[in-house]
């Protein structure tokens, strides 16, 4: 029997090995999506991530289908909020690979198949974006189903696809050889299509035949290799050194960066599945959106009957067809008397849109990256992996923080050529390391950390420490820090 089916019963189970993408650093969410904290991470439309959501929903097995412990692909910034926010909803992940550098999904992909057919080779592999939204949980599992069965019993690689429900020009569509079977299914893909113009997609909407571009695949490991050394050969040998030399580091798997810099960034639409003629498309039902602007996040967001959405502390007068949202407790956002705006208001920065332009939002952010403006790629909160800080004034010589530090975490041992630090505990109490002296530092009490003195704070509390750090000095930027130990593993001078 092959490893990747096991019997329960009378019943067989196929065991599917989720893989989920979450390495992308998109902007057409901006200001709330950023480079620092990229929209995937950010509690969108609840109580949980885009992460969280697609992790749990490939955690729910049963009724003849298991999903093995997902595969994480991650970029290097962000693989503690990966394992933080798994914690936060108990699910255990397999391997978490870490790309030395971003370089599209294709490489990704293929790293993943690679990494899996050594423990694996029969194993089917899910591939899974973690910014989508997929409300209906159920339909989403029997459509896996059904292709697995397409995958098993007609070797098809299977892409899954959306019915469209109106003429859209932001995604890539699936021309099907039939229209789809009102009973779903996996059918034959005749092409890939690329984001059409409007009367393009207006066709394709009455033609029938058409799906949108879902962006999730299911095949077997030893397909998608074949298909990669078939249509792509140039791709196999570096990333195959990449995961062959791949390096544990702190339960992660960092992909080797010499062989990666050899990688092509290409998609894997345009790599193996556009060449590919063993394809089938299976429908999701039940709703699917990849949130990639915000019309989509005011769609998604249950608004109103006259098509209004509010989020935070908003007040709207004689509104319509508009979002308004305010992402700071203490920042009260008022409109009046707007129709079709989106307003989105940050600490540090506020976007105002007409909601037909949402998807040049990506332009706003060219012209401030242009003008060096920080709130291009980095929110007002920086997160680490001990916790997070925010900086809450910053002068020539002086920034004035707010630091939490996560129950039994600890900042490395450091030092710094250009700054002194005061230290003010308000809330926990601290274990700071100041050279020689080691003592615990309780709330309104404080400590003095003079310029090259090597320190570290900690927090041996079963609650978050918070503390105000005051840094004065002729240099205040992140970069100045000189790293002795570190229980991330972080190198000397990184800051992240």
């Amino acid at each position: 029997m092959p490893e990747g089916q096991k019997t329960r019963g009378l019943a067989m189970t196929t065991t599917v090995h989720p893989l989920i993408l979450c390495g992308g650093s998109g902007t057409r969410l901006w200001p709330l999506s950023r480079k620092s904290y990229p929209k995937q991470f950010v509690r969108l439309l609840g109580e949980r991530s885009l992460f969280q959501d697609c992790a749990l929903r490939l955690s729910c097995s049963g009724d003849g289908l298991h999903f093995a412990a997902p595969t994480i692909l991650t970029a290097v910034d962000f693989r503690f909020i990966v394992t933080e926010q798994l914690q936060e909803i108990g699910v255990d992940p397999g391997a978490v690979l870490i790309e030395p550098d971003g370089r599209n999904t294709a490489p990704a992909v293929l790293a993943a198949a690679l990494f899996i057919a050594k423990s694996d080779p029969d194993a089917l592999l899910l591939v899974a974006p973690s910014d989508h939204i997929l409300p209906d949980a159920e339909g989403f599992r029997q459509a896996v189903k059904q292709g697995v069965a397409a995958a098993t019993e007609q070797n098809l690689m299977v892409t899954f696809g959306v019915t469209p429900d109106r003429p859209e020009t932001g995604y890539g569509y699936l021309h099907l050889e039939q229209p789809p079977h009102e009973n779903g299914g996996a059918q034959r893909l005749r092409r890939f299509v690329e984001k059409p113009d409007i009367e393009s997609a207006k066709k394709m909407m009455a033609d029938g035949e058409y799906l949108w571009n879902a962006g999730i695949f299911l095949f077997a490991v030893k397909d998608i290799i074949a298909a990669f050394e078939r249509d792509a050969p140039n791709l196999v040998p570096p990333v195959r050194q990449s995961v062959d030399a791949a390096e544990p580091d702190l339960g992660f798997l960092r992909l080797d960066p010499v062989a990666w810099e050899k990688v092509d960034d290409i998609s894997i639409d345009y790599a193996v599945m556009e060449k590919a003629d063993n394809l089938g498309a299976v429908p999701l039902s039940g709703g699917w959106s990849d949130l990639g602007n915000w019309t989509s996040v005011h769609e998604q967001s249950h608004p109103d009957g006259n098509g209004v959405a509010l989020s935070g502390p908003v007040t709207a007068i004689d509104c319509s067809n508009s979002l308004l949202r305010s992402e700071a407790s203490d920042q009260e956002l008022v409109g009046l008397g707007l129709n079709g705006i989106i307003a989105i208001a940050m600490p540090d920065a506020v976007l105002v849109a007409d909601a037909s332009r949402t998807q040049d939002v990506k332009l706003a952010v060219q012209r401030l990256k242009a003008k060096g403006a920080k709130q291009a790629d980095t929110l007002p909160v920086d997160h680490r992996p001990w916790g997070h800080f925010q900086t809450l004034i910053l002068g020539d010589r002086f920034q004035v923080k707010r630091i939490v530090v996560k129950p039994g975490a600890s900042l490395s041992l450091q030092s710094h050529h250009h700054r002194s630090e005061h230290w003010i505990v308000v809330e926990g109490t601290a274990k700071v390391t100041v050279d020689d002296e080691i003592k615990l530092v309780t709330e309104n009490e404080s400590v003095y950390v003079p310029l090259g003195a090597v320190h570290r704070m900690e927090n041996p509390g079963k609650l978050d420490m918070v503390l105000i750090e005051v840094q004065t000095g002729g240099y205040l930027g992140e970069d100045d820090i000189v790293r002795y130990e570190d229980q991330y593993a972080r190198r000397k001078f990184a800051k992240t």
